[in-house]
């Protein structure tokens, strides 16, 4: 995949909504219950609960890092979220950097 380059501008948040993101980042990759390696980035499962959280994060998230891409999967029945962050060479790198923590589980297939 080719793209923009992994470089992230932390002004295209506004001001006033920057420091709930980081603070909401910490908070919610805390709370993931799987992390999975894909060949072009990871993905978090999350309770479906979490569903406005996670919508939020991205919502923010894709005006800092134009080069990801991001994709909210919900199953029937209330299961589990997924959210899958890709995106150009080195961005699994990138963000296991960024989100920290090592993989609850490790999948080069994807979940």
């Amino acid at each position: 995949m080719t793209g923009s380059p992994l470089t992230c501008d932390p002004h295209g948040i506004p001001a006033e909504e920057r420091e709930e993101h980081f603070i909401r980042i910490e908070q919610l990759f805390g709370l993931a219950v799987e992390r999975r390696e894909l060949p072009d980035g990871l993905a978090f499962r999350f309770p479906a609960a979490l569903l406005l959280e996670v919508a939020r994060f991205v919502d923010n998230e894709r005006r800092c890092c134009p080069f990801l891409g991001f994709a909210i999967e919900l199953p029937p029945d209330e299961g589990a979220l997924t959210l899958r962050l890709t995106g150009p060479d080195g961005v699994r790198a990138f963000l296991a950097a960024e989100l920290g923590g090592e993989p609850l589980v490790m999948n080069a297939r994807g979940p």
